[in-house]
């Protein structure tokens, strides 16, 4: 199973730029910018950067502190950027949407402009060397100003169809509604940006509806709590709202206790659209070939569920209507009806 899910084609819609670098090249960037690290060697970092202590999704993001020390400045956003396009390549993600929120890379001076710019090489780059397709979904955050939203809602407009596919809100979850951040989803959507938006991992099904009805999302990141809400549920089958699923970083921050309690393939049955994404490739430890071994060890997803999860990706992706159907297409050719992949040329 595992060499075919390598080479089933992928697209991967929700990783994280700062939570998913190569644990060397973290280490390479701290040593040459002079800031500390909570290990000594890349093996002790890497051992340290994977969640396995947190108790929600608070705790699980204070890892994010380590690698924002070290995405300051250009040329490490650039490279970060470039190495997470290509990892996804050599697994076969033929397709990629990188978030982060630029805001947060500012503290070495850069403006929020340069930051993407930056970001938009390394993926420019990867995509010239690897043929892996890449964009940027622009994060704002639930626990800034609403004036800091509206900011990042205003980046993802200028920037869209220029490197850029879709506009999202992160971070803490409870306490923090996307009510309070209204008028930043109005200025996307009036820009005809693509919403996604974290929902139902650190509080209810409150938080997926409030995504829907204000946030004017088309997919939302995790919706791991849907289950709670059965009319909530049907709504979001009848409108093909497409989950965004992580099961191993839904583990780390306690919204499930197990992979095998994950309720992804009940969605997947009741005819909900999901993806599997990674969420963060360092902090969780995984790569998206993983995910999908987990899907079918830990949830007994077949191998036909798993291309129709694989081809959903891709349906539901943000990039234009031209590029989305050429994936398709390729899709459709390297991946038999009967489900296997055929090898390349």
């Amino acid at each position: 199973m595992s060499s075919r899910l390598l080479e089933l084609p992928k697209a991967e819609l929700h990783v994280h730029l700062d939570g998913s670098l190569r644990p060397e090249t973290l280490f390479e960037l701290a040593r040459e910018r002079g800031v500390s690290l909570p290990a000594n060697d890349v093996a002790a970092l890497a051992d340290f950067m994977v969640v396995s202590d947190a108790t929600s999704l608070e705790e699980y993001l204070e890892r994010f502190d380590v690698t924002l020390s070290v995405l300051q400045d250009a040329e490490a956003l650039e490279r970060g950027a470039y190495e997470l396009a290509l990892d996804h390549a050599a697994e076969n993600v033929r397709y990629v949407e990188i978030r982060f929120c630029p805001l947060l890379n500012t503290d070495g001076g850069l403006s929020v402009d340069e930051v993407l710019d930056a970001a938009l090489s390394g993926l420019r780059r990867a995509e010239a060397e690897a043929g892996v397709i890449a964009r940027v979904v622009v994060c704002a955050l639930r626990t800034l100003e609403a004036s800091a939203s509206l900011e990042m809602a205003e980046l993802a407009a200028a920037y869209l169809r220029r490197g850029v596919c879709g506009f999202d809100i992160a971070g803490a979850e409870s306490g923090f509604p996307v009510a309070d951040h209204v008028e930043a989803f109005r200025r996307a959507a009036r820009a005809s940006v693509p919403i996604t938006i974290h929902a139902g991992e650190g509080y209810g099904p409150e938080s997926i509806r409030q995504a829907l009805e204000l946030g004017h999302a088309r997919r939302i990141g995790h919706g791991t709590r849907l289950r709670e809400d059965r009319e909530l549920l049907e709504e979001v089958r009848r409108r093909q709202i497409l989950l965004e699923i992580c099961l191993t970083s839904n583990v780390q921050t306690g919204v499930v206790k197990s992979v095998a309690d994950h309720p992804a393939r009940g969605y997947f049955r009741a005819g909900v659209p999901v993806s599997l994404c990674t969420d963060n490739r360092l902090m969780s430890g995984v790569s998206l070939t993983d995910e999908f071994g987990k899907a079918a060890s830990h949830l007994g997803m077949t191998w036909p569920e798993l291309c129709s999860v694989a081809r959903t990706g891709f349906e539901h992706s943000f990039v234009s209507s031209d590029i989305k159907q050429s994936l398709l297409r390729h899709f459709d050719e390297a991946v038999e009806p009967r489900g296997e992949v055929r090898p390349h040329p």
